[in-house]
């Protein structure tokens, strides 16, 4: 199986760093073929251009949006392990979506209907939180950052199969709430591979 993660996190010491690694291991340990793509550390342009644009219409799409593509294509499984911040995706993160999964390679419209072109596809989003679960339970927060990522990211580009987790007051809980966080990760992947 081939496993793509996608990484967004500033600080190599976080929480997110820990996700990532034990990510990987579990991956590594059910013979998956992992890809990493630190959008930090590879330095990935988040910002959405006009020449974007004008090269998925023309079928001249930028380099560094088809490597990503690319890697979107081989994988069987997708992993996003980022922060939320202002109950979303961290910027970086969000170009992401808004350049890679782009009209024509993700998504496309037939005669006025969508269809998906990341069908059969499988994605698993890890997100750390500053405060309780139990708090953006209560607001309907957790919910609605499901939602929008659901229905208005993976399923409207065919991914149907997508799960969340999200790791509450990472910064305040003790060592021991993050290791058993860390457990929960190695069970997740190694149950999705």
């Amino acid at each position: 199986m081939n496993h793509l993660v996608v990484y967004a996190h500033p600080n190599p010491e976080s929480f997110c760093k820990g996700i990532l690694d034990t990510v990987v291991r579990a991956s590594e340990e059910k013979g998956a073929d992992v890809r990493v793509r630190d959008l930090y550390q590879i330095r990935f342009d988040p910002i959405l251009k006009g020449e974007d644009l004008m090269g998925y219409k023309s079928g001249k799409i930028p380099s560094d949006i088809a490597k990503e593509q690319e890697h979107i294509a081989w994988a069987d499984i997708i992993t996003f392990i980022y922060p939320v911040w202002w109950t979303q995706f961290p910027a970086i993160l969000k170009g992401y979506v808004d350049r890679v999964f782009s009209y024509g390679f993700a998504y496309e419209y037939i005669r006025g209907v969508l269809n998906g072109l990341l069908k059969g596809k499988k994605a698993l989003l890890f997100c750390t939180l500053g405060i309780s679960s139990e708090e953006y339970d209560a607001s309907g927060m957790n919910n609605s950052m499901k939602q929008t990522a659901d229905e208005g990211i993976f399923n409207f580009c065919g991914i149907q199969d997508v799960s969340h987790r999200f790791f509450g007051a990472v910064p305040f809980v003790p060592d021991e709430t993050r290791k058993d966080y860390l457990k929960e990760v190695e069970r997740i992947i190694k149950g999705n591979l």
